[in-house]
């Protein structure tokens, strides 16, 4: 008998994210496999798909960010979120307690709910309808209640939430009253997670995409119910309990992207650049198809974001990308926020204060400062729209 297809579920925003906990209930038998997306947003179309291709116990289609072109729907089985939300809670310390504080038709999202599900307590839940707000950050804080089953508090962001809480005294109390806080979904600056971890915040640094079940390497180290490897071509492939079988409708790429191996082992070959430190710690280098050509000399972004948010007190945020070049096929380009949105910066000063940090080849050749970052997703830069911003403003 084949399993049934998933149907699309509507995922409100603030508190009403709550009456969606039975569906997810239900998804989790394996017998009413859902499609989450953002209530008000116009319902998906379930992909045309053979039933076969669908995995027994199949709970969840989640939609990936779409950084390589149009959304998949990765096929995540009810065991392979139960194994997450059981790994996330062993590593941490213990069930808890949660506070959803990013939207929950992303799988960052939607594994605090699950988390909540395993661990018998309904999430407290911040309204983000009008956007996020420190102040609202503190009073939905106040409200997580762990019970003696239950006996933690948790949270999970993005490293612009993060930023933004570190950098208020009511926003970091509250930071401090949780037992973990999960932060991903983009890169975290070094030098904002020293500082928090600094000032006793308990920060978790997890990687991982929605067709891992969220993150599975925490800190560098895969949970318990994970596995990683860096291929010859410096792919980071993930692998275990988690990983999902395969996109909805997307039999050719689910070939290409997973694979099984002798042992059964489910593998999942990442778009990610990676290697491993000197003590054995995963370290994300950046994304393969975002690697900056220039001069014959291959320049990794995060690199020199690095430098720019560690180096630079006056930048908030930052972006760094390619863009095509006539002389140097593509020069480096910055995009960044500032801490003072109605301050400058030059080209010419990012590149005299970072000369001697980074190579003369990494230093970028164009600085533009605008009012936000474009997004897609939660947390993550949208660098497509960053680089048709740049290139109207250049």
């Amino acid at each position: 008998m084949a399993a049934p297809s998933p149907r699309p579920l509507a995922v409100p925003a603030g508190p009403a994210v709550l009456d969606v906990l039975p569906a997810l209930e239900a998804a989790l038998t394996g017998r009413s496999p859902v499609l989450p997306y953002a209530a008000g947003s116009p319902p998906p179309s379930v992909p045309s798909h053979d039933p076969a291709d669908l995995p027994d116990g199949l709970a969840v289609a989640i939609g990936t960010s779409g950084s390589t072109g149009r959304p998949k729907r990765a096929l995540l089985t009810a065991d392979a979120l139960e194994r997450s939300a059981w790994a996330t809670h062993q590593v941490l310390g213990g069930s808890g307690a949660w506070l959803l504080a990013m939207p929950a038709h992303h799988i960052a999202g939607l594994q605090v709910l699950l988390r909540s599900l395993a661990s018998g307590v309904p999430p407290e839940v911040l309204d983000l309808r009008d956007g996020f707000s420190v102040e609202g950050f503190a009073q939905a804080a106040s409200l997580v209640r762990p019970t003696g089953a239950a006996p933690r508090r948790y949270t999970a962001l993005v490293p612009t939430q993060l930023a933004r809480l570190v950098d208020d005294p009511v926003g970091l109390e509250a930071l401090g009253s949780f037992d973990g806080v999960l932060v991903g979904g983009a890169a975290t600056p070094p030098a904002l997670v020293e500082r928090a971890r600094a000032l006793g915040v308990v920060l978790s640094l997890t990687y991982g995409m929605s067709e891992t079940a969220g993150g599975c390497v925490y800190d560098g180290i895969p949970l318990p119910v994970s596995r990683v490897h860096v291929d010859n071509d410096r792919h980071v492939v993930l692998g275990g309990d988690t990983v999902a079988h395969g996109y909805l409708g997307e039999a050719r790429l689910s070939r290409d992207a997973f694979t099984v191996d002798p042992d059964g082992v489910r593998w999942f070959r990442t778009d990610d650049l990676g290697h491993f430190d000197d003590d054995g710690l995963l370290v994300i280098d950046g994304r393969a198809d975002d690697v900056i050509n220039t001069g014959g000399l291959k320049i990794n972004p995060g690199v020199v974001e690095d430098a720019m948010t560690r180096h630079l007190d006056d930048v908030l945020d930052v972006v760094v990308l390619g863009l095509p070049d006539p002389e140097w096929g593509e020069a480096v380009c910055a995009a960044v926020t500032l801490v003072d949105p109605t301050g400058h910066l030059t080209t010419r000063a990012v590149r005299e204060r970072l000369r001697g940090i980074l190579p003369d080849a990494a230093l970028p050749r164009r600085v533009l400062v605008l009012a936000e970052i474009p997004q897609r997703g939660p947390g993550k830069p949208d660098r497509a729209a960053i680089r048709r911003v740049v290139q109207g403003l250049a």
